[in-house]
């Protein structure tokens, strides 16, 4: 029989109590929720209730006494993520982080010079848009070859809200690159495809309260030719929800409201090199004047019904218990997270005039 992992949750908000419970709740025979610790004893008493042999906590230094702890589920607030992991680490607690890491590369990179080491405890991120049903579709388009030569890819989280909540101040770790920030970076730095990178980037604040950005774009230029643009804005008040769009040169892809759109030059046609001409051009453009190639492509068409993200992200938690007690490779990295982090920490040097 597998051994069934032992859980404290710290921080039972909106990602520690309902969220992350009922995906835990899917694996009964993998995870265990034995501590529950909030500043408010209700949120806990409710925790508690649902777990045979749960303790509650209002203090997390008492919860980690708890000797049968394996894992520890960190869902403060962002500003205490990098405190509440080292008293963890301490504890020789493994350690769940809720995304960001930190709030900051220097925490981030802190952290992983201390966990996941021979003989110390374990560091996971709950980076579980990874897996968000959107992103894979898009992304196995790109893969598959029929859009060609990918250069650029666009992508979006929008909304439109006037929103008035702690992620909305920067003494918390507020603000759209913090929040939504590391799972579109995440995504898009796998759409890029390679490691050497630029950055250019331009945060504002549209229409949320507080002191920080909750409209932001971030350019990825890559040494690879290609470019991927995101966006994450509070404040837009179309084309909401998850949207991408890929550009290669056999073909483009579009994704919005549950639809991946492909539109792709038929794989077995081959298409001649393009060779320009410094002649004058004849009198009439068209097909066979300056514009329009003389070549009839033969172009196919598809369309899949794709919802933007449901249950699969609780396939993380499938992902974390493998890595945890059989050693297997966990796809979000330790490179993954300082890429993020290291990300957001440029942008943040360059919009130092939004950033409080």
């Amino acid at each position: 029989m597998s051994k069934i992992i032992k859980m404290g949750i710290v921080g039972l908000g909106r990602i520690g109590r309902p969220m992350a419970t009922r995906e835990i709740n899917q694996y009964p025979d993998k995870f265990h929720v034995v501590a529950a610790c909030d500043l408010i004893p209700e949120r806990a008493e409710q925790i508690a209730k649902l777990y045979e042999g749960c303790r509650e906590y209002t203090d997390y230094a008492e919860m980690l006494k708890q000797e049968d702890i394996d894992l520890v589920y960190i869902c403060t607030r962002s500003c205490d993520h990098y405190k509440h992991a080292l008293m963890a680490f301490e504890a020789g607690k493994d350690v769940l982080l809720e995304k960001p890491v930190t709030v900051s590369y220097e925490q981030a990179a802190d952290l992983y010079r201390r966990f996941n080491k021979a003989g110390a405890p374990l560091l996971y991120v709950h980076q579980q848009r990874r897996l968000e049903s959107a992103f894979t579709a898009v992304k196995a388009a790109m893969d598959s070859g029929k859009l060609g030569r990918v250069y650029e890819v666009n992508t979006s989280q929008n909304s439109f809200q006037h929103r008035d909540d702690w992620q909305t101040l920067s003494e918390f770790g507020g603000g759209q690159l913090l929040n939504w920030g590391p799972h579109i970076i995440d995504q898009s730095l796998q759409f890029l495809g390679t490691k050497i990178f630029d950055v250019q980037s331009y945060l504002t604040q549209a229409t949320a309260g507080g002191d920080c950005e909750d409209h932001l774009r971030i350019r990825f230029i890559g040494d690879n030719n290609r470019v991927v643009n995101m966006c994450i804005s509070g404040g837009m008040a179309l084309h909401t929800g998850r949207y991408f769009e890929v550009f290669g040169d056999r073909g483009a892809a579009v994704y919005e409201g549950g639809k991946l759109s492909l539109r792709y030059i038929n794989p077995e046609q081959e298409i001649p090199p393009v060779v320009s001409s410094p002649d004058t051009p004849g009198a009439a453009f068209g097909k066979s004047g300056t514009y329009q190639s003389s070549l009839v492509i033969d172009w196919k068409t598809e369309e899949l019904q794709v919802a933007e993200a449901g249950p699969e992200l609780a396939n993380f938690w499938a992902l974390l218990y493998d890595s945890l007690e059989n050693g297997a490779e966990f796809p979000i990295t330790d490179e993954d997270i300082l890429a993020i982090m290291r990300t957001i920490s440029t942008v943040k040097a360059q919009n130092k005039y939004i950033m409080k």
